[in-house]
């Protein structure tokens, strides 16, 4: 499994703060303006409450036009806002002090010295792929150092976090003074990226490198299926290698929409009209919170 599809709903769900930490000064090419998106929604009907789910993509071209009349509607009926994640001052600080903490080698460490020989050119590729300079990651651990090298292919996209949809709803949730809740914390999505098992991150790390000389290949197919609303084929993208992995599935995707589900149950017990956005990957198939929902029992419109 890579570091790449392993990770993406983590990775991309915590990128506008970890890019605060990213030294990569990139080129950033023009795109078309004025694209327009047509991401699904859902909302359910409760005894008390109601909520409406749209899956984010953490990271959009700018321009990008996902306010779908829909949409429009659900946002000015909503009371409260929900994420994933808090992406606050406060969470800017705590997460610095994690990647402080764990983000490091020992000083007598090198990371391109880790790699085992045959994993040393597509490290290369990488790194030339990404337009970083190699002093940048040669004191990192390996899952920052992937990171890095996935943030600075999608800065050179002018693929952004402050273009993502729940970026741009909690920065709306804020202008409007509407009352903000979050499904985890900084330290819960944190635990997913640095493992304490130092053999098995680096395994992870050179594994991933072949998807790390070109991270536009995963992302690029991503956006697109989740701007037209193909749930099915933003399930395969997203979550499909999962499926070879059952553990990694169970632990980053499946535990994470249980533990979610009876918040959103308690939701739908209370006298408010919920707007909840989480990363698209955690919507999608028979796993996904709308499926787990509609198990339940509850009336979920949406596709």
């Amino acid at each position: 499994m890579t570091v790449l599809k392993k990770f993406a709903s983590v990775l991309l769900a915590l990128l506008s703060l970890l890019s605060l930490s990213a030294a990569a000064q990139t080129v950033r090419p023009s795109l078309p303006s004025g694209i327009i998106a047509h991401p699904a929604l859902w909302h359910v009907q409760g005894d008390a409450g109601q909520v409406y789910l749209l899956g984010a993509v953490h990271v959009l071209p700018p321009n990008m036009n996902w306010r779908t009349p829909p949409i429009m509607m659900a946002l000015s009926r909503a009371e409260v806002f929900v994420f994933e994640v808090p992406e606050d001052e406060a969470a800017v600080k705590e997460l610095h002090g994690l990647i402080q903490e764990h983000g490091f080698l020992p000083p007598d460490q090198k990371l391109r010295n880790l790699l085992h020989p045959q994993f040393r050119d597509d490290y290369d590729a990488a790194l030339k792929s990404s337009g970083l300079d190699a002093a940048t990651l040669e004191r990192e651990r390996p899952w920052l150092a992937g990171i890095q090298l996935m943030f600075a292919q999608i800065s050179k996209l002018r693929y952004a976090a402050n273009n993502g949809v729940d970026s741009v709803l909690m920065e709306d949730a804020v202008r409007h003074h509407k009352p903000v809740r979050y499904f985890e914390t900084i330290a819960d999505q944190f635990a997913l990226l640095a493992p304490d098992d130092r053999d098995l991150e680096l395994e992870e790390f050179e594994a991933g490198l072949k998807d790390l000389r070109d991270v536009a290949a995963g992302i690029r197919p991503m956006v697109t299926a989740w701007a037209n609303g193909d749930q099915s084929r933003l399930d395969e993208l997203i979550n499909g290698d999962l499926n070879q992995f059952p553990q990694a599935r169970k632990t980053l995707l499946e535990d994470r929409n249980l533990r979610w589900l009876p918040k959103i149950e308690a939701m739908l017990e209370e006298k408010h009209v919920f707007f909840v956005t989480v990363g698209a990957g955690h919507l999608t198939g028979p796993a996904g919170v709308p499926a787990l929902l509609r198990k339940a029992g509850y009336k979920v419109e949406g596709p």
